[in-house]
């Protein structure tokens, strides 16, 4: 299915000075481009209709919008890169589509055709190419769905609206990745076998906030949960998956299931075994992880997701006591696996999985 976008230009776009200002150090999340897609669903007018660029707006929605009382929502993130020759990349969008599928699936939504998605995110960074940032900055792109149905009954909402808005977001790290300190959270956890940890829903990360909070007040900069079942096994942080390089050269990461099925983290799979290196997807012990770290069998550890790409993990901390990994320094193999991966997104560097898109 293909949907031909009605564009319309902002009649009041943001002045040059302005924008340019807003540039300089746009942070994460703070600014806004011009524009935004939106397209919309009603199951009694045939499913997708009125697809649209416009100008970035306020919704309009019903009190009683479903969305506001059952959390029927569910978002992707992904990131527009300029080129040196001033063209623009997207990386692996087919992917992001992909999984947005799969969460609108797992949250008894409808289901967007992934052209249309591809479609209306490439639509937004045309529209507003000048907001995007140079140097390590990128175009973070928000695709996003929220129930739109005015009904107080607990069913899945028979009406949808599709959007993607987009914010010039800043090098996540200022002067290189500097490593993060995780605090391990042994009272919440993040999600169990047959629940929504694999999709990309606003409510994994509304209860996931606690335990961030958990994280701040004892010092450090983000969480890791444990598994629900055994409260033994490594699973992923706040939002962002986790790898463990050992002494032999290998890697492993926790399986997917409950976890979110990260497309860095598939990416960096790929890469590293492209590199002849063994990457086991397996469970991973709190404990393991402690004395694996002490005997200096464990390397180096590390986050990964689209927002920060690769953070090293340079200490963990619990209520059973703290230690550090690689001496707390960021290690060879997440930097490597980084300038890599950036390289690619950037297009500076051979793409041998035709991972890019360019949009121009």
């Amino acid at each position: 299915m293909s949907m031909k976008f009605d564009i319309q230009p902002a009649s009041n776009p943001t002045p040059e000075k302005d924008r340019v200002a807003k540039l300089v150090d746009p942070g994460f999340g703070r600014v806004f481009t011009d524009h935004m897609a939106i397209v919309r669903y009603n199951q009694a007018k045939g499913g997708w209709y009125e697809a649209k660029i416009e100008a970035r707006t306020n919704f309009q929605l019903d009190p009683a919008g479903a969305v506001l009382h059952y959390a029927q929502e569910i978002f992707e993130g992904l990131k527009a890169y300029k080129r040196d020759d001033g063209g623009v990349n997207l990386f692996r969008p087919d992917a992001n589509a992909r999984r947005f599928k799969d969460s609108a699936d797992r949250m008894a939504m409808a289901q967007l055709p992934e052209d249309v998605f591809i479609e209306a995110v490439e639509q937004v960074v045309r529209i507003d190419r000048a907001w995007m940032p140079g140097g390590e900055g990128s175009l973070y792109l928000r695709p996003f769905m929220i129930a739109s149905e005015t009904f107080l009954g607990v069913k899945p909402s028979s009406e949808y609206i599709f959007a993607v808005i987009a914010s010039p977001v800043g090098s996540y790290f200022k002067g290189g990745p500097a490593p993060v300190s995780i605090w391990v959270s042994e009272n919440y956890t993040r999600a169990a076998v047959g629940g929504t940890g694999a999709v990309k829903c606003g409510g994994n990360y509304a209860a996931s906030l606690r335990a961030q909070a958990e994280a701040i007040q004892h010092g450090c900069d983000q969480v890791v949960f444990l598994d629900a079942i055994e409260r033994r096994y490594i699973e992923e942080l706040g939002g962002m998956n986790v790898f463990f390089v050992f002494e032999d050269g290998s890697l492993s990461t926790p399986p997917l299931g409950t976890i979110l099925p990260g497309i860095t983290r598939d990416s960096i799979i790929t890469l590293a075994r492209d590199a002849g290196k063994t990457v086991r997807e397996e469970p991973y012990s709190l404990d393991q992880w402690r004395k694996d770290a002490a005997s200096g069998k464990l390397k180096e550890a590390f986050a990964c997701g689209t927002a920060a790409v690769i953070s090293p993990i340079g200490k963990v901390r619990s209520v059973s006591g703290d230690f550090e990994i690689g001496g707390g320094a960021a290690g060879p193999v997440a930097m490597g696996l980084r300038k890599q991966l950036v390289d690619i997104q950037y297009g500076r560097t051979n793409d041998p999985h035709n991972w890019i898109r360019k949009v121009f």
